[in-house]
């Protein structure tokens, strides 16, 4: 089982680490610009990713008080703070870091896990599920909102293949 949330895991990574890259290339007015979603703009998007994330990786840390490697990997996501209004240009490169940190810590944290630690009770708002179905639930919710960032630049005809599936 934790092979593939390893592999999850790095999909995650490697998705952010391409639809960051494509945000890169436009300028922050294009990222900071409304368009539609139900989080404003391109910017917005990513932030709700971060926080969804950071939510999730501090529920994984309160549940998995049993495994030092675990806790250690999910250790420097103390530092992230991304704002909520719009960004700056520093601000945005910042935010960029933030979701990297995020990214490398998941990968580090579900390297450390084993199969057991895969069936420990996560407890949030809404009641408690196993840490594997919590797991899941940060890679759909990066997967969706993703999806949304790639209905964006479909519109505005900007390529976003961050899936790597044209490129097999």
């Amino acid at each position: 089982m934790k092979n593939v949330f390893l592999t999850f895991a790095k999909y995650n990574r490697d998705a952010d680490a391409a639809v960051l890259s494509i945000l890169n290339k436009l300028s922050n007015e294009e990222r900071e610009k409304e368009r539609g979603s139900y989080y404003h703009s391109l910017s917005g998007l990513v932030r709700h990713i971060i926080g969804g994330d950071s939510f999730f990786c501090g529920m994984f840390k309160a549940a998995m008080t049993n495994n030092e490697a675990a806790l250690k990997a999910l250790a420097p996501l103390t530092t992230i703070s991304v704002p909520k209004d719009a960004l700056n240009e520093t601000q945005w490169q910042d935010v960029v870091k933030a979701c990297e940190l995020i990214d490398a810590a998941l990968v580090s944290f579900v390297e450390a896990l084993s199969d057991e630690d895969c069936k420990v009770m996560v407890k949030a708002p809404w009641g408690s599920s196993s840490l594997a179905f919590m797991l899941q639930n940060l890679i759909v919710h990066g997967t969706h909102h993703r999806g949304q960032i790639s209905q964006i630049l479909d519109e505005l005809n900007i390529d976003n293949d961050y899936s790597g599936i044209k490129g097999e």
